[in-house]
């Protein structure tokens, strides 16, 4: 059994509100159970659709994939009604619940493997006026910084069949590390009400991040670097550091023999550390940071 909660009341929009899609990621979780136990008929025109845990086998694993069939939901889509387990959600959230909303909220954090600074994002798209739709929706978020993002393999994603059914579509990256914070917390919370609000579903005036909001972009794929090592990771830069080309990021150290010297990673291109490796542990192949474009 997975949870849903539906709150309607009188003609409106419908919001689909989605956690969970990846079971280690826990501000849109925490958000979304919260969301599910305080938001009443009384304070909706139209209606809301919580899942706030998409991959409930994952969620209920505390592990980014499924326990039952390895799934990751964010590359099951459009899934199959006589596949496998995260299959038969993806079918299911596509085929019945997709269709029924006019925006659709996805909050991703970077679970146990990755931390990003919190932003909203949206995704350059073909129809530009479905792109500012997006767009609006995801500036009324109201996160520290808002991202256009770039998808470096968007075959499977929630994110590509939501859009391609032409649906308002945000996402985020709120954190990660496996947990959440306080501060995570409170802009996971001010942004679902603010999205509600923006929507016209929920009443009330939208509530702006504190410093404001920083306009991100990734331009391209020098955003991301990558390890290229197995090893130890030692951070030489943290979340939401400025750096220049060629500057000091990262070392990776042998864990099989002492006395070497590490290998070094530079920055890619200037812009802002949006996102950096978490575990202490680092494979080759893994995304060992993010660099992205302020504007």
């Amino acid at each position: 059994m997975i949870p849903i909660t539906v709150i309607r009341n009188g003609a409106g929009p419908t919001a689909l509100l989605t956690g969970g899609n990846h079971g280690d990621e826990y501000e849109g979780l925490v958000s979304l159970f919260k969301l599910a136990g305080s938001l009443t008929p009384a304070d909706v025109t139209g209606r809301v659709i919580i899942l706030p845990a998409m991959n409930y086998p994952a969620f209920r694993n505390a592990s980014r994939t499924s326990p039952i069939d390895a799934g990751n939901m964010n590359r099951s889509y459009p899934g199959k009604p006589d596949g496998t387990v995260t299959q038969k959600i993806a079918d299911y959230v596509l085929r019945y619940l997709v269709p029924e909303a006019d925006i659709v909220l996805d909050i991703h954090s970077g679970g146990k493997t990755l931390d990003f600074i919190p932003f909203a994002a949206a995704h350059v798209l073909p129809d530009k006026e479905q792109e500012a739709r997006c767009v609006a929706a995801m500036n009324a978020f109201g996160a520290p910084y808002s991202m256009m993002m770039l998808e470096l393999d968007a075959v499977g994603m929630f994110d590509t069949v939501v859009e391609e059914a032409g649906k308002t579509f945000v996402t985020t990256e709120l954190g990660g590390g496996g947990s959440t914070t306080a501060e995570r917390m409170a802009i996971a919370d001010r942004g679902v009400r603010n999205v509600l609000i923006h929507a016209g579903i929920v009443g009330g005036e939208l509530e702006t991040a504190p410093n404001g909001t920083a306009m991100l972009d990734m331009p391209g794929d020098d955003c991301f670097v990558a390890s290229e090592d197995v090893g130890l990771f030692e951070p030489c830069v943290d979340l939401g550091d400025m750096v220049k080309k060629g500057d000091l990021i990262a070392r990776i150290y042998d864990v099989e023999r002492t006395g070497t010297q590490p290998r070094n990673y530079h920055a890619s291109r200037d812009g802002i550390i949006s996102c950096r490796h978490f575990p202490g542990l680092i494979k080759m192949g893994d995304c060992l940071a993010v660099i992205a474009k302020v504007l």
